[in-house]
């Protein structure tokens, strides 16, 4: 039976393999663990394995978790990718060092307003519903820029780049264009905001796809901390 800190050896493993594939240095890539609905043990253990980067999905797990593991393990970086609701904003810019699921201007100035002095800025991504799917949060590829815009000019907030979740599907085509399709946008951001150097895309089934059109951060959860219940 593998363990948590193998399953994290076997997606390093897969990044570089899918990295080498493109002429992609693996270093360019981040691996996130997605640890949402899984224990703090696990999280621990992951940690012991190396990893820093963990992803929540749920705004009171995850306050719950960095609060808990906050002195012991005080050099994990939080990320929230999860949907967020306005009245909850306060927890992800007091507790979070990302937000990866940006898509509303009012949510982006609450954030703004609501992260401490002496926290260094929120650093986000918008999400973009690159699918065009009603079932999905995110701003239009249309929107992007005018959103960029408005968090540009938030001071305790940094624009880092894009995120998104493309169509479930095994078509490696339709993938493939809507990644590339997000890796354009990225670039289109890139050359206007020194700050943008992350494109949040890809999972365990879709990872190498994901790192041929410039995904700089993969998120990884089933394939590291096994099924959820």
């Amino acid at each position: 039976m593998t363990t948590i800190a193998d399953r994290i050896s076997i997606a390093q493993s897969q990044i570089a393999q899918a990295a080498q594939n493109c002429s992609r240095n693996s270093e360019e890539v981040t691996l996130l663990a997605v640890s949402k609905t899984k224990p703090i043990s696990d999280i621990i253990e992951a940690y012991q394995a190396g990893q820093r980067c963990f992803g929540e999905n749920y705004v009171q797990e995850g306050e719950e978790k960095v609060i808990a593991l906050k002195q012991d393990y005080n050099d994990i970086e939080w990320h929230f990718i999860g949907p967020l609701q306005s009245n909850k904003s306060r927890i992800i810019a007091e507790h979070f060092d990302w937000m990866h699921t940006l898509s509303r201007d009012k949510i982006a100035k609450r954030l703004n307003e609501q992260r401490p002095k002496d926290k260094s800025p929120l650093k986000v991504c918008i999400q973009v519903n690159i699918s065009n799917e009603a079932s999905k949060s995110g701003v239009s590829p249309e929107e992007v820029n005018k959103l960029a815009q408005i968090i540009a000019e938030l001071p305790h907030l940094t624009l880092r780049g894009l995120m998104a979740i493309p169509t479930a599907t095994e078509d490696v085509n339709l993938q493939s264009r809507e990644f590339a399709q997000l890796e354009n946008l990225y670039l289109e951001l890139k050359l206007q905001y020194p700050s943008v150097d992350t494109l949040s895309m890809g999972m365990s089934s879709d990872l190498a796809i994901a790192i041929e059109h410039g995904s700089t951060m993969v998120r990884i959860g089933t394939g590291i901390f096994g099924s959820r219940a």
